[in-house]
Protein backbone atom coordinates (compact mmCIF):
# COMPACT_ATOMS: atom_id res chain seq x y z
CA UNK A 1 0.00 0.00 0.00
CA UNK A 2 1.34 3.41 -0.98
CA UNK A 3 0.97 6.31 1.47
CA UNK A 4 1.00 10.03 0.68
CA UNK A 5 1.33 12.61 3.46
CA UNK A 6 -0.37 15.98 2.99
CA UNK A 7 0.88 18.55 5.51
CA UNK A 8 -0.94 21.77 6.34
CA UNK A 9 0.20 24.61 8.59
CA UNK A 10 3.35 25.18 10.57
CA UNK A 11 6.87 23.80 10.68
CA UNK A 12 5.93 21.71 13.70
CA UNK A 13 3.55 19.80 11.47
CA UNK A 14 6.32 19.36 8.89
CA UNK A 15 8.45 17.74 11.58
CA UNK A 16 5.57 15.54 12.78
CA UNK A 17 5.06 14.33 9.21
CA UNK A 18 8.73 13.33 8.99
CA UNK A 19 8.36 11.42 12.27
CA UNK A 20 5.42 9.49 10.82
CA UNK A 21 7.29 8.78 7.60
CA UNK A 22 10.24 7.39 9.53
CA UNK A 23 7.93 5.00 11.40
CA UNK A 24 6.21 3.42 8.39
CA UNK A 25 7.59 -0.11 8.02
CA UNK A 26 4.83 -1.98 6.19
CA UNK A 27 3.94 0.67 3.60
CA UNK A 28 5.60 2.49 0.72
CA UNK A 29 5.82 6.29 0.90
CA UNK A 30 5.04 8.17 -2.29
CA UNK A 31 5.64 11.84 -3.06
CA UNK A 32 2.81 11.80 -5.61
CA UNK A 33 -0.77 12.03 -4.38
CA UNK A 34 -2.14 10.36 -7.52
CA UNK A 35 -0.09 7.20 -6.85
CA UNK A 36 -1.32 6.77 -3.27
CA UNK A 37 -3.79 4.25 -1.89
CA UNK A 38 -3.79 6.01 1.49
CA UNK A 39 -3.59 9.74 2.26
CA UNK A 40 -2.62 10.94 5.74
CA UNK A 41 -3.74 14.54 6.29
CA UNK A 42 -1.65 16.33 8.93
CA UNK A 43 -4.01 19.24 9.55
CA UNK A 44 -3.92 22.81 10.87
CA UNK A 45 -6.72 24.58 12.74
CA UNK A 46 -5.20 27.97 13.57
CA UNK A 47 -7.88 29.84 11.56
CA UNK A 48 -11.21 29.15 9.88
CA UNK A 49 -9.34 29.39 6.60
CA UNK A 50 -7.01 26.58 7.69
CA UNK A 51 -10.01 24.41 8.62
CA UNK A 52 -11.59 25.18 5.26
CA UNK A 53 -8.45 24.24 3.32
CA UNK A 54 -8.25 20.89 5.12
CA UNK A 55 -11.93 20.12 4.51
CA UNK A 56 -11.72 21.09 0.83
CA UNK A 57 -8.68 18.89 0.35
CA UNK A 58 -10.34 15.92 2.05
CA UNK A 59 -13.45 16.35 -0.12
CA UNK A 60 -11.32 16.49 -3.28
CA UNK A 61 -9.18 13.45 -2.44
CA UNK A 62 -12.20 11.49 -1.19
CA UNK A 63 -13.74 11.65 -4.66
CA UNK A 64 -10.67 9.82 -6.01
CA UNK A 65 -11.34 6.78 -3.84
CA UNK A 66 -8.36 7.20 -1.50
CA UNK A 67 -8.47 6.02 2.09
CA UNK A 68 -8.03 9.17 4.22
CA UNK A 69 -6.71 9.42 7.77
CA UNK A 70 -6.76 12.69 9.73
CA UNK A 71 -4.20 13.82 12.30
CA UNK A 72 -2.71 17.14 13.48
CA UNK A 73 -4.41 20.01 15.31
CA UNK A 74 -7.58 19.80 13.20
CA UNK A 75 -8.20 16.32 14.60
CA UNK A 76 -9.20 17.98 17.88
CA UNK A 77 -11.53 20.61 16.42
CA UNK A 78 -13.01 19.04 13.28
CA UNK A 79 -12.02 15.39 13.55
CA UNK A 80 -15.23 14.13 15.13
CA UNK A 81 -17.40 15.87 12.54
CA UNK A 82 -15.36 14.58 9.60
CA UNK A 83 -15.33 11.08 11.11
CA UNK A 84 -19.10 11.06 11.68
CA UNK A 85 -19.64 12.22 8.10
CA UNK A 86 -17.42 9.32 6.95
CA UNK A 87 -15.09 11.74 5.18
CA UNK A 88 -12.14 9.99 6.86
CA UNK A 89 -11.66 6.36 7.93
CA UNK A 90 -9.59 7.18 11.00
CA UNK A 91 -8.62 10.08 13.27
CA UNK A 92 -5.61 10.17 15.60
CA UNK A 93 -4.01 12.86 17.78
CA UNK A 94 -0.40 14.01 18.23
CA UNK A 95 0.47 11.45 20.91
CA UNK A 96 -0.76 8.58 18.73
CA UNK A 97 1.34 9.28 15.64
CA UNK A 98 4.13 6.99 16.86
CA UNK A 99 1.65 4.13 16.26
CA UNK A 100 1.05 5.23 12.65
CA UNK A 101 2.31 1.97 11.12
CA UNK A 102 -0.36 -0.01 12.96
CA UNK A 103 -3.09 2.63 12.76
CA UNK A 104 -3.00 2.68 8.96
CA UNK A 105 -3.88 -1.02 8.99
CA UNK A 106 -7.14 -0.18 10.79
CA UNK A 107 -10.32 1.63 9.85
CA UNK A 108 -13.16 3.31 11.76
CA UNK A 109 -11.22 4.52 14.78
CA UNK A 110 -11.09 7.82 16.65
CA UNK A 111 -8.06 8.04 18.97
CA UNK A 112 -7.04 11.55 20.06
CA UNK A 113 -4.75 10.40 22.88
CA UNK A 114 -3.33 13.00 25.29
CA UNK A 115 -1.82 16.51 25.20
CA UNK A 116 1.07 15.73 27.53
CA UNK A 117 3.46 13.56 25.54
CA UNK A 118 6.43 14.69 23.46
CA UNK A 119 8.33 12.88 20.69
CA UNK A 120 11.24 10.66 21.60
CA UNK A 121 11.87 9.69 17.98
CA UNK A 122 15.11 10.74 16.28
CA UNK A 123 14.64 11.62 12.62
CA UNK A 124 17.83 11.00 10.63
CA UNK A 125 16.52 11.99 7.20
CA UNK A 126 14.07 14.55 5.81
CA UNK A 127 12.32 13.20 2.74
CA UNK A 128 12.17 15.73 -0.08
CA UNK A 129 13.75 18.57 1.95
CA UNK A 130 17.04 20.46 1.73
CA UNK A 131 16.64 21.94 5.22
CA UNK A 132 15.95 20.01 8.43
CA UNK A 133 13.20 20.94 10.89
CA UNK A 134 13.92 20.09 14.52
CA UNK A 135 11.02 20.15 16.98
CA UNK A 136 12.50 21.21 20.31
CA UNK A 137 9.31 21.68 22.31
CA UNK A 138 5.56 21.22 22.24
CA UNK A 139 2.63 23.24 23.60
CA UNK A 140 2.23 26.76 24.98
CA UNK A 141 1.58 28.31 28.41
CA UNK A 142 0.46 31.65 26.97
CA UNK A 143 -3.29 32.18 26.75
CA UNK A 144 -3.71 34.87 24.13
CA UNK A 145 -7.37 35.76 23.70
CA UNK A 146 -7.66 34.70 20.05
CA UNK A 147 -5.61 31.49 20.03
CA UNK A 148 -6.92 27.91 19.93
CA UNK A 149 -3.49 26.26 19.76
CA UNK A 150 -2.86 25.66 23.51
CA UNK A 151 -6.16 23.76 23.58
CA UNK A 152 -5.05 21.41 20.79
CA UNK A 153 -1.31 21.19 21.58
CA UNK A 154 -1.35 21.36 25.39
CA UNK A 155 0.92 23.19 27.84
CA UNK A 156 4.59 23.89 27.10
CA UNK A 157 6.98 20.98 27.47
CA UNK A 158 10.54 20.66 26.23
CA UNK A 159 12.32 17.93 24.35
CA UNK A 160 15.35 16.32 25.99
CA UNK A 161 18.46 18.33 25.10
CA UNK A 162 20.60 15.24 24.45
CA UNK A 163 18.03 13.91 22.00
CA UNK A 164 17.96 17.22 20.10
CA UNK A 165 21.75 17.37 19.87
CA UNK A 166 21.92 13.75 18.69
CA UNK A 167 19.25 14.41 16.07
CA UNK A 168 21.15 17.43 14.70
CA UNK A 169 24.40 15.45 14.76
CA UNK A 170 22.90 12.62 12.69
CA UNK A 171 21.24 14.95 10.19
CA UNK A 172 24.46 16.96 9.79
CA UNK A 173 26.33 13.71 9.14
CA UNK A 174 23.74 12.96 6.44
CA UNK A 175 24.52 16.21 4.66
CA UNK A 176 22.06 18.71 6.14
CA UNK A 177 23.62 22.09 6.88
CA UNK A 178 20.62 24.28 7.73
CA UNK A 179 18.39 23.56 10.72
CA UNK A 180 15.13 25.23 11.70
CA UNK A 181 14.28 24.93 15.39
CA UNK A 182 10.54 24.70 15.69
CA UNK A 183 7.77 24.13 18.22
CA UNK A 184 4.52 25.65 19.43
CA UNK A 185 6.34 28.27 21.53
CA UNK A 186 10.05 27.89 20.77
CA UNK A 187 11.24 30.57 23.20
CA UNK A 188 9.83 28.65 26.16
CA UNK A 189 12.31 25.84 25.54
CA UNK A 190 14.02 24.58 28.67
CA UNK A 191 12.01 26.34 31.35
CA UNK A 192 10.67 22.97 32.53
CA UNK A 193 14.15 21.40 32.39
CA UNK A 194 16.27 24.05 34.09
CA UNK A 195 17.88 25.18 30.84
CA UNK A 196 17.13 27.64 28.01
CA UNK A 197 17.03 28.13 24.26
CA UNK A 198 20.33 30.03 24.43
CA UNK A 199 22.07 27.14 26.19
CA UNK A 200 20.71 24.68 23.61
CA UNK A 201 21.95 26.89 20.76
CA UNK A 202 25.45 27.00 22.24
CA UNK A 203 25.60 23.21 22.08
CA UNK A 204 24.22 23.04 18.55
CA UNK A 205 26.80 25.54 17.29
CA UNK A 206 29.48 23.00 18.25
CA UNK A 207 28.03 20.20 16.10
CA UNK A 208 30.22 19.55 13.09
CA UNK A 209 28.47 20.33 9.80
CA UNK A 210 25.98 22.86 11.18
CA UNK A 211 26.21 25.88 8.88
CA UNK A 212 23.04 27.79 9.71
CA UNK A 213 20.37 27.67 12.40
CA UNK A 214 17.04 29.41 12.07
CA UNK A 215 14.64 29.81 14.96
CA UNK A 216 10.87 29.62 14.73
CA UNK A 217 8.73 32.39 16.14
CA UNK A 218 9.93 33.68 19.52
CA UNK A 219 8.21 36.06 21.94
CA UNK A 220 9.79 39.44 22.81
CA UNK A 221 9.69 38.66 26.54
CA UNK A 222 11.72 35.48 25.91
CA UNK A 223 14.75 37.30 24.51
CA UNK A 224 17.25 37.79 27.33
CA UNK A 225 20.87 38.93 27.45
CA UNK A 226 22.20 35.39 27.14
CA UNK A 227 20.28 35.04 23.86
CA UNK A 228 21.38 38.49 22.65
CA UNK A 229 25.04 37.47 23.02
CA UNK A 230 24.51 34.68 20.48
CA UNK A 231 23.45 37.03 17.68
CA UNK A 232 27.10 37.49 16.70
CA UNK A 233 27.63 33.73 16.18
CA UNK A 234 28.32 32.85 12.52
CA UNK A 235 25.86 29.93 12.47
CA UNK A 236 22.91 32.13 13.40
CA UNK A 237 20.69 32.99 10.45
CA UNK A 238 20.54 36.77 10.21
CA UNK A 239 16.78 36.71 10.53
CA UNK A 240 14.59 36.47 13.62
CA UNK A 241 10.82 36.13 13.73
CA UNK A 242 9.59 37.88 16.89
CA UNK A 243 5.83 37.75 17.50
CA UNK A 244 4.28 41.16 18.18
CA UNK A 245 0.65 40.46 17.12
CA UNK A 246 -0.15 44.18 17.35
CA UNK A 247 1.41 47.60 17.88
CA UNK A 248 -1.38 49.29 19.86
CA UNK A 249 -0.94 49.02 23.65
CA UNK A 250 -4.70 48.76 24.17
CA UNK A 251 -5.02 45.97 21.60
CA UNK A 252 -2.19 44.02 23.23
CA UNK A 253 -4.14 44.28 26.49
CA UNK A 254 -7.34 43.01 24.81
CA UNK A 255 -5.36 40.18 23.25
CA UNK A 256 -3.96 39.19 26.66
CA UNK A 257 -0.43 39.56 25.33
CA UNK A 258 2.70 39.84 27.48
CA UNK A 259 4.66 42.26 25.30
CA UNK A 260 4.68 46.08 25.40
CA UNK A 261 5.02 48.30 22.34
CA UNK A 262 7.71 50.65 23.71
CA UNK A 263 9.90 47.76 24.90
CA UNK A 264 9.28 45.88 21.65
CA UNK A 265 10.50 48.82 19.56
CA UNK A 266 13.64 49.17 21.67
CA UNK A 267 14.35 45.44 21.28
CA UNK A 268 13.80 45.45 17.52
CA UNK A 269 16.06 48.45 17.01
CA UNK A 270 18.78 46.84 19.08
CA UNK A 271 18.68 43.60 17.05
CA UNK A 272 18.38 45.39 13.69
CA UNK A 273 21.56 47.31 14.56
CA UNK A 274 23.37 43.96 14.43
CA UNK A 275 22.40 43.55 10.76
CA UNK A 276 19.40 41.32 11.27
CA UNK A 277 16.25 41.11 9.18
CA UNK A 278 13.20 40.97 11.45
CA UNK A 279 9.82 39.39 10.93
CA UNK A 280 6.69 39.29 13.05
CA UNK A 281 3.13 38.01 13.37
CA UNK A 282 0.33 40.57 13.23
CA UNK A 283 -3.46 40.23 13.54
CA UNK A 284 -5.89 42.78 12.13
CA UNK A 285 -9.62 42.84 12.85
CA UNK A 286 -9.48 41.42 16.39
CA UNK A 287 -12.65 42.38 18.32
CA UNK A 288 -12.25 45.84 19.83
CA UNK A 289 -9.87 47.13 17.15
CA UNK A 290 -11.46 50.54 16.65
CA UNK A 291 -10.38 52.83 13.76
CA UNK A 292 -8.47 54.93 16.29
CA UNK A 293 -6.56 51.94 17.70
CA UNK A 294 -5.74 50.68 14.23
CA UNK A 295 -4.49 54.12 13.18
CA UNK A 296 -2.27 54.16 16.27
CA UNK A 297 -0.94 50.70 15.37
CA UNK A 298 -0.13 51.84 11.83
CA UNK A 299 1.89 54.81 13.05
CA UNK A 300 3.72 52.58 15.50
CA UNK A 301 4.53 49.77 13.06
CA UNK A 302 6.08 52.29 10.68
CA UNK A 303 8.72 52.89 13.37
CA UNK A 304 9.71 49.20 13.59
CA UNK A 305 12.68 47.93 11.51
CA UNK A 306 10.59 45.08 10.06
CA UNK A 307 11.34 43.13 6.89
CA UNK A 308 8.91 40.20 7.00
CA UNK A 309 5.42 39.58 8.34
CA UNK A 310 2.97 36.74 8.89
CA UNK A 311 -0.22 38.74 8.59
CA UNK A 312 -3.64 37.41 9.60
CA UNK A 313 -7.17 38.72 9.64
CA UNK A 314 -8.76 37.72 12.94
CA UNK A 315 -10.49 34.35 12.81
CA UNK A 316 -13.07 33.52 15.48
CA UNK A 317 -12.26 30.25 17.28
CA UNK A 318 -14.98 28.82 19.52
CA UNK A 319 -13.85 28.35 23.11
CA UNK A 320 -11.38 31.24 23.11
CA UNK A 321 -11.98 34.47 25.12
CA UNK A 322 -12.01 36.62 21.97
CA UNK A 323 -14.93 34.64 20.55
CA UNK A 324 -17.35 36.53 22.83
CA UNK A 325 -15.66 39.96 22.63
CA UNK A 326 -17.36 43.00 21.11
CA UNK A 327 -17.43 44.91 18.91
CA UNK A 328 -16.67 42.53 16.06
CA UNK A 329 -14.90 43.98 13.03
CA UNK A 330 -16.58 43.51 9.61
CA UNK A 331 -14.64 41.32 7.21
CA UNK A 332 -14.26 44.00 4.54
CA UNK A 333 -12.76 46.39 7.11
CA UNK A 334 -10.32 43.73 8.31
CA UNK A 335 -9.23 43.02 4.72
CA UNK A 336 -8.54 46.68 4.05
CA UNK A 337 -6.48 46.91 7.26
CA UNK A 338 -4.61 43.79 6.12
CA UNK A 339 -3.67 45.53 2.86
CA UNK A 340 -2.43 48.62 4.70
CA UNK A 341 -0.05 46.65 6.95
CA UNK A 342 1.03 44.39 4.09
CA UNK A 343 2.07 47.35 1.95
CA UNK A 344 4.08 48.94 4.75
CA UNK A 345 6.14 45.76 5.25
CA UNK A 346 6.60 45.19 1.51
CA UNK A 347 8.21 48.60 1.22
CA UNK A 348 10.38 47.98 4.29
CA UNK A 349 11.53 44.62 2.89
CA UNK A 350 12.48 46.08 -0.48
CA UNK A 351 14.37 48.90 1.23
CA UNK A 352 16.28 46.35 3.33
CA UNK A 353 17.22 44.25 0.28
CA UNK A 354 18.34 47.36 -1.60
CA UNK A 355 21.17 47.75 0.93
CA UNK A 356 23.31 45.37 -1.13
CA UNK A 357 25.39 42.86 0.82
CA UNK A 358 26.80 39.37 0.01
CA UNK A 359 24.14 36.66 0.23
CA UNK A 360 24.70 33.11 1.47
CA UNK A 361 22.06 30.97 -0.20
CA UNK A 362 21.08 27.34 0.34
CA UNK A 363 19.57 26.31 -3.00
CA UNK A 364 16.40 24.37 -2.25
CA UNK A 365 14.82 23.63 -5.62
CA UNK A 366 14.54 24.48 -9.30
CA UNK A 367 11.43 26.20 -10.62
CA UNK A 368 10.70 27.27 -14.18
CA UNK A 369 14.35 27.26 -15.19
CA UNK A 370 15.55 29.17 -12.12
CA UNK A 371 17.11 27.82 -8.96
CA UNK A 372 15.46 28.93 -5.74
CA UNK A 373 16.59 29.30 -2.16
CA UNK A 374 16.65 31.62 0.84
CA UNK A 375 19.51 33.81 1.94
CA UNK A 376 20.64 34.38 5.52
CA UNK A 377 18.01 37.11 5.86
CA UNK A 378 15.21 34.71 4.81
CA UNK A 379 14.60 36.52 1.56
CA UNK A 380 13.86 34.51 -1.58
CA UNK A 381 16.68 34.31 -4.13
CA UNK A 382 16.25 33.19 -7.75
CA UNK A 383 19.40 32.08 -9.57
CA UNK A 384 20.06 31.47 -13.27
CA UNK A 385 22.85 28.93 -13.76
CA UNK A 386 24.03 26.19 -16.13
CA UNK A 387 25.30 24.25 -13.13
CA UNK A 388 23.20 21.89 -11.01
CA UNK A 389 22.91 23.94 -7.81
CA UNK A 390 20.14 22.06 -5.98
CA UNK A 391 21.17 21.35 -2.40
CA UNK A 392 24.34 23.46 -2.66
CA UNK A 393 25.43 26.56 -0.78
CA UNK A 394 26.37 29.50 -2.97
CA UNK A 395 27.53 33.03 -2.22
CA UNK A 396 25.96 35.75 -4.33
CA UNK A 397 27.77 39.10 -4.60
CA UNK A 398 25.91 40.66 -7.52
CA UNK A 399 22.14 40.54 -7.83
CA UNK A 400 19.11 42.51 -8.88
CA UNK A 401 16.45 43.49 -6.34
CA UNK A 402 12.90 42.93 -7.60
CA UNK A 403 9.58 42.97 -5.79
CA UNK A 404 9.28 39.18 -5.66
CA UNK A 405 12.86 38.56 -4.53
CA UNK A 406 16.53 38.88 -5.42
CA UNK A 407 17.69 37.65 -8.85
CA UNK A 408 21.22 36.57 -9.73
CA UNK A 409 23.31 34.81 -12.39
CA UNK A 410 25.79 32.27 -11.06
Amino acid sequence: MRVYFKTFGCRTNLFDTQVMMSLLKDFTITQKEEDADIVVVNSCTVTNGADGSVRNYINKVGKKGKKIYLTGCGAFTKGEQLFDQKKVVGVFGHSEKTKVNELLKKENFFELGDLESIDKRIVSEFVGKSRAFIKIQEGCDFRCSYCIIPYVRGDARSQDEELIVEQVRRLAANGFGEFILTGTNVGSYGKDRGTSLAKLLKRLFLVRGVRRIRIGSIEPVQIDEEFMELLEEPQMAKHLHIALQHTSPKMLELMNRRNEVAKDLELFERIAAKGYALGTDFIVGHPGETPELFAEAVENIKKFPLTHIHLFTYSKRDGTPAASMKPEIPGNVAKERYRVIQQIIKEKNEAFRSQKRPLQVLVESQKEGLYFGHDQFFNPVFIQSDLDLTGNWVEIAEYEVKKEGNFAIF
